[in-house]
């Protein structure tokens, strides 16, 4: 699969897996490299009068005197600006004495308004901050509105974590290899590389194969195989059964939301467990959406123990304190009743607050053997409460959070945002990358967490159902555009859900 995404240090490992295979030696995968990044110039801006190609004294700038030697062997007016000498007898080092440009130092770096920079300082494999001449060169580039393309990751940018390590390059077009890495992703980084350009340089799918990833960008070719598509045949409790808690007389609306993507996402049968003060509220405004009281575990019991629901969702407008933990708790132990198994749950919002005082009741209940499989939907406040201390390591990133809290929680952590990540217990993560600016709006969580419970509800695993969750809601809220309001998703939804069951019947 192209989604899965390298570590720099996997993406190291990868490049000396194809050169022991053969027949491409370290210099031929730099040949490519520069050849793909040089076409792309080429092709982007076939009128530049000038290219400045910035080069470092790595491999990422022995692409750059690659790139240097076939623009300028194409008639472009080329300078090389140099950040150091590459080391003698290295692939760079050959690379520039092959170029016949002479570099001139980076620290004279300068460039007319017009021209065009390559910038091959670092790359993906930078771990210290821009400084000196090379922190010079972006704000050169900066004042001047210079048009750039990187190779492989704009310098400045961190390849792992998608962290600014000081100042960075805003890129135009990004030229990667083989795989992309979680810094194409994460923001701020994925702000940094504009246009993002995967060239094939002879690492193959065999290669990546052997490095066991565990790190994917989000699409369908993830989950796909697993999407629920129905069977001629059958009827509603087959599709699953989604219950949903509602919140008191003033805070129904979270809950509605969730019922109805739940409902749009296809699972057969829908239920808002609601207070008895809140019946009539929610009577008002529901209508395939089934009505149950809810007041205690008693009434959870015998919901449960009569309709057999699939998965619930928690915490959208239910309100923070010892009833929402109360409820939690029931949903994952093993008070159920005997022979019932819930597939899903999923702990949103009020869910995840209310358990901030005291994390550990909560892990301890999921990590039980018999618990249900549990999903958390956190934004970075709801993060902080309840793994106050993953979220405060300045060290780690994004990914690596939400990696740690669902070892912690043993639960897939879907910590949401822009650059939304979803985390499993066994490893395996997936950064999201089609946002949509639209869905920054109240109430949209709570569309994303019902259509999580519906998938669920239909038989998808946790990890699966989570992923195409994010995506298929993300997608829905980029295709409705300006003026989404949550109210708007539900129905948005079912653009997304034609394509995705049309692409999944066709793949069968």
């Amino acid at each position: 699969m192209s989604n899965e995404l390298l570590s720099p240090a996997q993406m190291s490992e990868a490049d000396q897996l194809t050169i022991a295979a053969g027949p491409l030696d370290g210099y031929g995968l730099m040949q490519r490299a520069g050849e793909a990044v040089a076409t792309k110039v080429l092709k982007r801006y076939p009128a530049a009068t000038h290219v400045h190609v910035l080069c470092g004294p790595g491999n990422n700038g022995g692409d750059g005197y690659v790139v240097a030697r076939i623009l300028a062997g194409c008639g472009v007016g080329t300078t090389i600006w140099a950040s150091g000498t590459p080391r003698p007898e290295t692939d760079a080092a050959l690379a520039a004495k092959q170029c016949p440009l002479k570099p001139r130092p980076l620290s004279g770096f300068d460039a007319e308004a017009g021209s065009i920079v390559v910038d091959a300082l670092y790359g993906a494999g930078l771990s210290k901050p821009l400084s000196g001449d090379d922190a010079k060169a972006v704000d050169t580039a900066s004042a001047l509105r210079l048009p750039v393309i990187a190779v492989d990751l704009p310098s400045g940018v961190s390849g792992a974590s998608g962290e600014i390590l000081g100042r960075a390059f805003r890129a135009d077009i990004t030229v990667t290899f083989a795989r992309k890495k979680p810094g194409h992703l994460l923001l701020p980084g994925r702000e940094r590389c504009g246009e993002i350009v995967l060239a094939d340089i002879g690492i193959g799918d065999g290669i990546v194969a052997q490095l066991a990833v565990s790190t994917f960008e989000n699409g369908p070719d993830l989950w796909l195989r697993q999407f629920p598509v129905p069977a001629v045949d059958a009827h509603k409790y087959k599709r699953g059964h989604v219950g949903v808690f509602s919140g008191g007389p003033s805070a129904t609306g979270a809950a509605r939301l969730s019922a109805l993507a739940a409902a749009r996402s296809g699972a057969g049968a829908v239920t808002v467990l609601s207070p008895a003060n809140a019946m009539q509220v929610n009577a008002a405004h529901l209508t395939s959406i089934m009505l149950r009281k809810a007041d205690d575990s008693v009434d959870i019991d015998e919901f449960i123990g009569e309709r057999r629901p699939s998965a619930f969702v928690l915490g959208p407008g239910f309100g923070v304190g010892e009833r929402t933990r109360k409820f939690a708790l029931a949903l994952l132990s093993s008070a159920l009743p005997r022979d019932t198994r819930i597939d899903g749950l999923v702990f949103d919002a009020d869910a995840i607050t209310s358990f901030r005082e005291a994390p550990d009741v909560l892990f301890e209940a999921s990590r039980r053997s018999d618990a249900s499989a549990l999903v958390m939907t956190p934004h970075d406040g709801e993060f902080a409460r309840l793994f106050p201390g993953i979220a405060g390591d300045i060290a780690a990133s994004k990914l690596d959070k939400a990696r740690l809290a669902a070892v912690r929680a043993n639960a897939v952590i879907v910590y949401k945002g822009a650059d939304t990540v979803i985390a499993s217990p066994d490893g395996r993560a997936a950064i999201n990358a089609n946002g949509a600016p639209w869905l920054a709006t109240a109430g949209s969580g709570d569309v994303l967490s019902g259509l999580t419970a519906g998938l669920l509800a239909q038989g998808m695993p946790a990890f699966e159902a989570a992923c195409a969750a994010v995506w298929i809601h993300t997608e829905a809220g980029s295709l409705f555009g300006p003026g989404l309001i949550a109210e708007d998703l539900p129905l948005a939804l079912v653009p997304v859900l034609r394509d995705l069951v049309e692409a999944r019947t066709a793949a069968r």
